[in-house]
């Protein structure tokens, strides 16, 4: 029902480090709960390694609709930078109460007058948009990378909620705002290292 492939570095700018991606055969959206051994480059398990998600696949927070989706993994330990792959268990799937749509929902960081602001910069609120014919359900995400050398995976050390599970209309938009922890994180971070807003399908 659900296959995996872990990808450490695409080789492209712009594209983020170790993401798992989902291969949902179900013609319906699911919501597995996986877990992760790490692997050397010789197959063989970095014991020592923890391997957790950014999305929360391992939590039964994320939603996989039917086709292709990823989470992003981190890795704490020792030996964490030595991870060449992933060795993934499914410990329970389910069918997802509220369905995703085929396309990601998209984030736009805004200031507290509304008007469109960078991610870098200290945002107020984040708009979400969904281009799908169906209603869905997500959550944001505000990641803060670290800034490793060459040739190391880059890892999120940082990830802070913004708001809760918010329902985006189909073809619509929703304006979730930015307060409490997630407010200071913003103010913490803006204007200096490498932060996203991702949103994710969950429920």
């Amino acid at each position: 029902m659900l296959s995996f492939d872990y990808v450490g570095d695409s080789g492209e700018d712009e594209t983020i480090n170790q993401t798992l991606h989902i291969t949902n055969d179900v013609p319906a959206s699911v919501v597995p709960v996986l877990s992760f051994k790490a692997l050397d480059k010789h197959d063989h398990v970095l014991r020592q390694v923890k391997v957790s998600t950014i999305y929360g696949s391992d939590r039964g927070k994320l939603v996989a609709p039917y086709g292709t989706s990823f989470d992003i993994l981190r890795f704490s330990g020792p030996g964490k930078h030595d991870v060449a792959d992933v060795r993934v268990t499914v410990r329970r799937t389910t069918i997802a109460s509220i369905p995703a749509g085929r396309h990601a929902v998209t984030t736009q960081a805004l200031d507290s007058h509304g008007r469109e602001i960078t991610r870098f910069e200290r945002f107020s609120a984040v708009r979400l948009t969904n281009e799908d014919n169906i209603p869905v359900s997500v959550r944001i995400a505000y990641v803060l990378w670290d800034q490793p050398p060459k040739d190391v995976t880059q890892q999120a050390v940082e990830v802070t909620p913004i708001g809760g599970l918010t329902r985006v209309p189909a073809h619509g938009t929703a304006v979730v705002h930015v307060t409490g922890k997630a407010a200071a994180a913003v103010a913490r971070n803006s204007y200096g290292p490498a932060v996203s807003i991702k949103a994710y399908n969950s429920q």
